[in-house]
């Protein structure tokens, strides 16, 4: 497997989609989305100690449906409002602790490149090295790998900084939350980039990018 350099300068932490809605209390919360919520929120604090760029996403789409596209009809619970910029659910969780320092990106989509000006952002600063962690690994976070990796930036995925939330499968019947995340961190580290655990990550940049 990979191993890439995590150099402050040149890295952002990329917090997908740490909404009340996939955190906790919603049909897509993940299981273990508090858990994941309070490890990146310590990783966070660490990465702004060591100049390392903060980003938080959220998905969200307009209120009137103009901008949600064939995502309605493939996700019901999308034509009925639950992203909707103005719903309470949308709204990043309190354990996201989001800071005034840190960047916000809008998106449309479950990818967080698609229809935003992430990678702008990201060229602009100089950034090569993306840190990513948050939920769903199994959506937003794995499309949002795979657009970085496709674009030619280094992917570092964390193994317990995502989580998945189960799906009803089709003729075979439900896919739980734990095979998911073990079949997805599984295909990103074998074509799309490093996975490491958070505890990981927090060692190398405070020892060093080795």
């Amino acid at each position: 497997m990979v191993r890439f350099s995590i150099e402050p300068t040149r890295t952002a932490l990329l917090l997908i989609d740490l909404q009340r809605v996939f955190v906790e209390g919603a049909p897509w919360a993940a299981p273990d989305g508090l858990a994941v919520a309070k490890r990146l929120a310590r990783l966070a604090g660490i990465c702004r100690e060591h100049h390392i760029t903060v980003i938080h996403t959220v998905h969200v789409v307009r209120a009137d449906g103009s901008n949600t596209g064939v995502m309605r009809e493939i996700v019901p619970l999308i034509a009925d409002g639950l992203i909707d910029e103005s719903s309470p659910l949308a709204e990043l969780h309190p354990l996201a602790d989001f800071r005034s320092e840190d960047i916000l990106i809008r998106k449309p989509r479950f990818g967080a490149f698609h229809g935003t000006d992430l990678e702008l952002i990201l060229r602009t600063a100089q950034i090569d090295t993306l840190l990513i962690g948050g939920i769903a690994t199994h959506v937003c976070c794995d499309t949002t790998a795979r657009e970085a990796t496709a674009r030619d930036f280094k992917v570092l995925f964390l193994s317990d900084g995502t989580a998945c939330f189960s799906l009803p499968g089709t003729g075979t019947g439900p896919v739980g939350a734990d095979d998911l995340q073990r079949a997805v961190l599984a295909t990103l580290a074998f074509g799309f980039g490093e996975v490491l655990s958070v505890d990981s990550a927090i060692h190398r940049i405070r020892n060093g990018s080795t």
